[in-house]
């Protein structure tokens, strides 16, 4: 916990350095049990930028063949990381995610499952609404919004929890994940426009 601690303040004082880094919402993560951290995906740099913007520690899914890497291992594990063969039905990973959850810790994940090449918002996948059916976790929406490119200012905005307990009531089937995905993508959604206009500005 003390190697993130460090590097968390890193990144921090190089992103206000580097991207003006703003971080707005931290008020509406909760302070303790499971909570999953939703947000559109524009950058290889999106994991650290959620980690840099809240207190909590928070665990991501990385693929495998990083974890070949021996420093490139070290620094992810550091980070919160854990493999997942991505692809493969890897069920140990989702076992592990599940337990992050259940365990009361933070989960970062990205519902479109890739990064947006054109930086709009894509399609969610179900994935995420599995996770969130299963743990009974806090579900917090994110946007990051603006560009890492040198200058240029990048923000994230945490939204509060969405209240997905209607779709706790029943079994979870295809139907009812979707529109779990679909309320996720469109809390993310709403925050990227509401931010989008004023971050453009500066």
């Amino acid at each position: 916990m003390m190697l993130y601690r460090l590097f968390r303040s890193f990144f921090r004082g190089l992103l206000t350095l580097t991207n003006r880094y703003e971080s707005i919402g931290q008020e509406n993560i909760p302070k303790s049990g499971g909570v999953m951290l939703c947000s559109n995906h524009i950058s290889n740099w999106d994991p650290i930028l959620l980690g840099c913007g809240m207190e909590r520690q928070v665990h991501f899914m990385a693929k495998a063949e990083l974890f070949k890497i021996p420093v490139v291992k070290n620094l992810i594990t550091a980070w919160g990381a854990f493999p997942v063969n991505r692809g493969a039905g890897d069920r140990q990973s989702l076992r592990t995610a599940l337990k992050v959850l259940e365990d009361g810790k933070c989960m970062g994940l990205f519902p479109e499952g890739h990064r947006s090449k054109t930086g709009e918002l894509g399609e969610g996948q179900t994935g995420v609404a599995f996770f969130a059916m299963r743990s009974d976790c806090a579900v917090v929406p994110i946007a990051i919004v603006g560009s890492y490119k040198l200058f240029r200012k990048i923000r994230i905005v945490y939204g509060k929890p969405l209240d997905l307990s209607k779709y706790r009531e029943g079994k979870s089937s295809k139907e009812t994940l979707a529109l779990v995905t679909q309320d996720i993508m469109n809390a993310i959604d709403e925050l990227r426009k509401a931010n989008r206009m004023e971050v453009s500005k500066r």
